[in-house]
């Protein structure tokens, strides 16, 4: 009960400022959730989708392997239908890979989208709780300025003390916002590099396929 108290009693001091800091909380820490919702269940399908399919790369049933990517909405889904289109048409591997490469600069936007609002979030926390507190000290130094000279050092502290709280709230929202936004950056880049190593893999195991297919041709008499 105490510590709960002490809370409001701090938020109250803060000023009006506190209530713009909470806002800007209360939309980083939504979008943190819901990104990390996002990336979770997107890392989640990838993986499931591509132990799927790599039986049928490896067995050269590349139009099943495109009926089971079509269907799906996974990362790796829309990587893999890139790639599994232009294999029919090139016989190139530069030319798969350009594919392939123009599927993961398409993906990665739904990938990054609204994480950078974290780190602008917690500037913008940070910035709120320092303006809260220059506008405190301004309002502190006006009403100090009329006092009994007695009064001033002990009414000038308290109002240095309370006009500090949002520089104090603004920091508390500000870092965990930079640690959460690191913290899905991270997670983004995992997600993309599992993508490259997938495409490279389909890459390896088409030409691998087609491989196969060409030497016992090859080896037939005329």
């Amino acid at each position: 009960m105490e510590i709960y108290s002490s809370v409001i009693s701090f938020f109250q001091d803060g000023g009006v400022f506190m209530y713009p800091i909470v806002i800007v909380f209360a939309l980083g820490a939504a979008i943190a959730i819901e990104r990390w919702v996002y990336l979770t269940r997107a890392t989640l399908t990838s993986k499931s989708l591509w132990k799927q399919v790599v039986p049928y790369l490896r067995a050269g049933k590349f139009n099943e392997a495109v009926s089971m990517t079509s269907k799906s909405k996974a990362a790796v889904a829309t990587v893999l239908g890139y790639g599994l289109k232009r294999s029919a048409t090139a016989n190139r591997r530069d030319d798969i890979e350009k594919a392939m490469e123009e599927s993961l600069m398409e993906v990665m936007p739904r990938l990054e989208k609204r994480t950078h609002y974290l780190a602008t979030f917690a500037n913008i926390a940070t910035l709120l709780g320092l303006l809260g507190t220059i506008i405190g000290l301004i309002r502190a130094f006006t009403a100090v300025s009329g006092a009994n000279p007695a009064e001033k050092a002990d009414l000038l502290s308290a109002s240095i003390s309370v006009a500090m709280n949002t520089t104090a709230f603004g920091l508390m929202v500000a870092i965990p916002l930079l640690l959460l936004h690191t913290l899905l950056q991270t997670k983004t880049t995992e997600l993309m590099d599992s993508l490259e190593m997938a495409s490279v893999k389909f890459l390896n195991t088409v030409f691998d396929v087609r491989g196969a297919k060409q030497q016992p041709a090859q080896g037939k008499p005329a």
